[in-house]
């Protein structure tokens, strides 16, 4: 079954490609994208070069056939969505494949008769053969790997992706244009790979049907619109969807204008135009596959506002490195490169692409992680509609702005703008987003964190989790290294501390005092945290009720057990090693020290004990902490 485990120790990313239950997906999948690209981009040059055609008619054909491979999209995403959910996935994806091959000999008639209505029917099928796949494609990710491989599985599967469309495109081209048996070449060639796609479909592990029951319902309309409900079901996967689909709006007007802007303000020849094409795709494979190093392998969303700063910076700097004509023209890639300022504009496009990969991998990453298994087709299928919108919605923006006369360098200008714009709204919307970004650059400027054991705790349903209390960051070093999101309970006044406090509150604290101090706020906390565990959520306390003063563990406090007492659940022992002697201990207020610059960037370490029955006393806790700390304070 394709959800087992592999008996393997802890996986990365590139050990995943030495997996039955992800390197043919991962083979099927790329080849797939290689082959949409190889196609179309041969497709577009026959109709350009080789056929006669005035400019007018290049133009409708060229437009034409964006339409025809993006209106399956609209059309179909929705029956995709409910296949995927009611069949097995495995199966799907084989006939997926064979009807790529089926499409394919029609693309070698095309190409022997130069048929251009017959061209045109088959980018329409392979419209469709995208459309069907997608849904399956990040449905299928859940299902096969670990949720701590889940960010480096979509890592691969963009670095893949984005690596498949560059080479399909270079690939075609060449094909095509090998005269004169380009077309014999161009056929031989999406014929093979949509054969290699099939054979490597053969060796993906079944994939179980996650709603078998699921009625299908043929209407496309009604169930595009149930799609678009299952994605507004939950609030941060919906933002999460539209972030997604703003992605394809960006990178749309982006990768459309490439041609042109490495023509006329790069002055660069067609060597020129394939090198900012690699410039831009390797950036999105190598940030997709960093994003599991920068994210501990969680599926971590601060990574999201980093990626969008990035996208404006570049953005704009890109504008600012050539905002008008070049100084010289028909330059080839090595000319253009040695070129003065050119590495510059190399330098934007790339990191462009890098700070894409960290933007879109862990927006996947949470709709596949937050929604819930037996829908998240239905989810990736109103997502596909969505993202279809978005990209002609691009196409027609960038055709309305250059028809106004705006350049270019000016068009990417505006639309870096714009996506500051978008981010800071969605991030108002959701501030989760831009509460985990605030806690993974607060916790990984200041900590080399190392985690261990944090696989025993529950991936599902509620427990209680106890933890010494070292420092005031404590329960930021947590959030930002356990998967889940975690309530935690905290005195008030750090609660309240300056900008911490909008951590504290997006992450649903619950703030405490003691009975003395306000009787009523310890029963309100007492409250919150039994209607949390009665929700099946993680709830974290510090039983210590304060910061330790010498760096040794107090003794834990009675209240632990009357959160038991109230709701019975699994109960998992934490430990923070390293913590004291760093500069938000106590240890330096102790002796009468400066804090800085003693232990900036430490090293520390988080680990989880074996679960613990409700049952257990307070004193029980404690010892299990005590020996999951040992010796390193």
């Amino acid at each position: 079954m394709l959800g087992l485990r592999d008996r393997e120790g802890p996986m990365n990313q590139f050990t995943l490609l030495r997996t039955r239950r992800f390197a043919p997906f991962f083979a099927t999948q790329a080849l797939g994208a290689f082959n949409d690209n190889a196609f179309r981009y041969a497709t577009l040059l026959l109709v350009a070069f080789q056929m006669g055609l005035s400019t007018q008619q290049v133009n409708l054909y060229s437009n034409l056939g964006l339409a025809l491979f993006i209106l399956p999209f609209f059309l179909f995403s929705a029956s995709a969505g409910q296949l995927a959910e009611k069949f097995e996935k495995t199966r799907l994806i084989r006939y997926v494949k064979l009807f790529e091959i089926g499409a394919m000999a029609l693309a070698a008639v095309g190409f022997y008769t130069h048929g251009v209505a017959l061209l045109l029917a088959v980018l329409f099928l392979m419209g469709l053969h995208s459309t069907v796949f997608g849904p399956i494609k990040y449905a299928i990710l859940p299902q096969a790997l670990r949720q701590d491989e889940l960010i480096g599985g979509n890592g691969m599967v963009e670095m893949g992706t984005s690596l498949a469309i560059l080479t399909g495109q270079i690939a075609g081209g060449a094909a095509i244009m090998q005269h004169p048996r380009g077309e014999l070449y161009a056929s031989l060639l999406v014929l093979a790979v949509a054969l290699g796609g099939w054979l490597a479909s053969r060796a993906i592990p079944p994939a179980p049907a996650t709603a078998p029951e699921l009625r299908f319902d043929p209407n496309p309309w009604r169930q595009t619109v149930q799609a678009l409900r299952f994605v507004r079901k939950r609030s941060t996967v919906f933002h999460a969807v539209l972030g997604i689909s703003w992605f394809w709006f960006f990178g749309g007007i982006f990768t459309a204008q490439l041609p042109n802007y490495t023509k006329l303000h790069l002055g660069g020849d067609e060597s020129v135009s394939i090198l900012v094409l690699t410039l831009f795709s390797v950036g999105i494979g190598i940030g997709s596959l960093l994003c599991e190093k920068l994210s501990g392998r969680r599926v971590e969303i601060g990574l999201v506002p980093f990626g969008s700063i990035g996208l404006t910076a570049f953005g704009v700097d890109l504008f600012f490195a050539r905002p008008d004509a070049p100084p010289a023209s028909g330059l080839d890639w090595l000319a253009f490169l040695a070129a003065p300022g050119n590495p510059r504009v190399a330098l934007d496009l790339a990191l462009i692409g890098l700070f894409a990969g960290f933007y879109i991998v862990p927006l996947f990453a949470l709709v596949q992680a937050r929604t819930d298994k037996s829908e998240l087709s239905r989810v990736i299928a109103g997502n596909n509609v969505l993202n279809a919108l978005f990209i002609v919605v691009a196409a027609l923006f960038g055709l309305g702005m250059l028809s106004l006369g705006v350049t270019i360098p000016r068009l990417f200008l505006i639309v870096a703008l714009m996506n500051a714009a978008v981010a800071f709204y969605i991030y108002a919307l959701t501030p989760e987003f831009l509460m985990r970004f605030l806690t993974w650059i607060i916790v990984n400027t200041l900590y080399r964190i190392r985690s261990d054991g944090l696989e025993r705790i529950p991936e599902e349903g509620p427990a209680l989790l106890v933890c010494n209390h070292v420092s005031y960051m404590d329960a930021l070093i947590i959030m930002g290294s356990v998967r889940r999101p975690v309530r935690f309970v905290m005195y008030y006044k750090i609660f309240d501390v300056p900008l911490l406090r909008f951590i504290f509150r997006t992450a649903r604290a619950i703030p405490i005092a003691g009975g003395k101090e306000d009787p009523q706020l310890l029963a309100r906390a007492f409250a919150e945290v039994d209607a949390a565990l009665a929700a099946g959520e993680l709830v974290c306390v510090f039983p210590e009720g304060g910061l330790t003063r010498d760096g040794e563990i107090a003794p834990f406090r009675p209240g632990v057990e009357k959160m038991l007492a109230r709701r019975p659940v699994p109960v998992v022992p934490l430990a923070l090693r390293g913590l004291w002697g760093s500069i938000f201990s106590r240890r330096d207020s102790a002796l009468r020290r400066m804090r800085l610059p003693r232990r900036f960037w430490s090293r520390i370490a988080l680990a989880a004990g074996m679960p613990l029955p409700p049952t257990s006393s307070a004193a029980q806790m404690e010892s299990s902490v005590r020996a999951l700390r040992g010796a390193w304070a």
